[in-house]
């Protein structure tokens, strides 16, 4: 099939430079957004990056042996290895039984900007596909708890896959919900509530200690909830919760209880994570799958106007949601893996002028780290050019004291 047939591109000085055959339209993408194409041209040389589950560094010799290749040390990023591109790692033993899984280091980054301390109460809004999950319960480690959200069931049950296989959800719970209005403070917001006791008249609807195989009850209810769809209704369904999560042993009406507009400011989470839904451009992986996917496919997800309006409003919306969820004096970390400044720069700048108790706030532990900043001051830029990692866009906001 020649190249106007497949959709190619025509710029014949790009493709000379450029591995991948981008077309004409998502030039124009990246010429709107003063991106240069040539870092496209890195799909080849950028790393794959894997992170070791703590415990297992005595291990490493043998993950070697059994992928083939040298693992690197990524010395700015603990726990992180680079490995080369072409390796895959699904099929490996090590992978299988939870010893690695992969992850980019810009990722792991934004994981780490965020400083979670033992005891904190942590939100991830955005929370699939779970590497950035598995990766805050490691970070979290005994106490405190983890609330992850993402509005597609089947992507969030995936997380739930990613938490049991490396054992990680003791203080995790799960919930499909639209990120844009979630509203479920952590557990520790419900103190004064006694829990279901035995003569309650809701004792027979207390949470306990979960299990995959369900009530026919609760499966009715998740059905009549999911209506035939893989999207999320209006009302947050819980999917799983470990036992250190604060969930065991309250009733439904007390996990789901609707919150004043001021008790976040008091009761909320200490940390909030929210990589939010963007265009993908900045990874060059994921462009590359349009090859196969087909060119169209990246028109209908990435270059429609509509889509991309539409997109920078989740942001804005899923960037304030989270915030109005966040403690005064707590953190909050904004990602996307877009390189386009509207999904960044943009909609901090935009967020930061509607919100006078939200502050950028310095990352100091990115000292030494391999990136640049942003076009907002203390706001950082990784991509492929300069951190040898897929782009992505790290800001983080603080919460003042109205």
């Amino acid at each position: 099939m020649d190249s106007v047939e497949n959709g190619l591109s025509s710029h014949e000085t790009v493709e000379q430079d450029v591995t991948l055959p981008l077309p004409d339209a998502f030039l124009d993408f990246l010429e709107e957004n003063g991106l240069d194409p040539s870092i496209y041209s890195m799909a080849n040389s950028t790393p794959r990056y894997i992170r070791l589950k703590p415990g297992c560094e005595d291990e490493l010799t043998e993950i070697e042996a059994e992928l083939k290749c040298e693992l690197k040390k990524v010395v700015w990023l603990p726990g992180f290895f680079a490995i080369p591109p072409h390796i895959q790692i699904a099929g490996s033993k090590s992978y299988q039984l939870g010893k690695i899984y992969g992850m980019d280091a810009a990722s792991g980054a934004a994981v780490l900007a965020l400083n979670v301390l033992s005891g904190d109460h942590v939100l991830d809004l955005c929370a699939a596909p779970g590497a950035k999950l598995c990766m805050l319960c490691d970070v979290l480690g005994d106490s405190g708890s983890l609330t992850g959200v993402d509005f597609s069931r089947h992507r969030l049950a995936a997380c739930r896959t990613m938490l049991q296989k490396y054992s990680l959800g003791n203080r995790c719970r799960l919930f499909v919900a639209d990120g844009t209005s979630f509203s479920i403070l952590p557990v520790r917001a419900s103190f004064g509530i006694n829990p279901c006791g035995a003569n309650s008249e809701r004792s027979t609807d207390r949470l306990l200690e979960w299990t995959s195989k369900r009530t026919w009850k609760d499966r009715r209810r998740a059905s009549k909830a999911r209506n035939g769809t893989d999207l999320v209704t209006s009302d947050p369904e819980l999917i799983f919760y470990g036992r250190h999560s604060g969930v065991v042993g309250l009733c439904r009406n007390q996990l789901f209880r609707r919150v004043d507009d001021n008790e976040p400011s008091t009761s909320g989470y200490d940390k909030v994570l929210v990589d939010a839904e963007c265009t993908h451009d900045g990874s060059i992986k994921h462009i590359q799958k349009y090859e196969f996917w087909g060119w169209k496919t990246l028109q209908r997800r990435v270059l429609d106007a509509e889509r991309t309006d539409n997109l920078l409003n989740l942001q804005l919306q899923l960037l304030t949601n989270g915030f109005r969820l966040l403690r005064v004096g707590g953190s909050l970390v904004y990602s996307t893996c877009s390189l386009t400044v509207a999904q960044n720069e943009g909609v901090v700048e935009q967020f930061l002028s509607r919100n006078p108790s939200a502050e950028l706030q310095q990352i100091d532990i990115a000292d030494g780290w391999p990136c640049r900043s942003g076009r907002i001051p203390k706001t950082l830029r990784f991509d492929p050019t300069t951190s040898q990692t897929s782009g992505l866009f790290i800001a983080k906001i603080f919460k003042l004291a109205t």
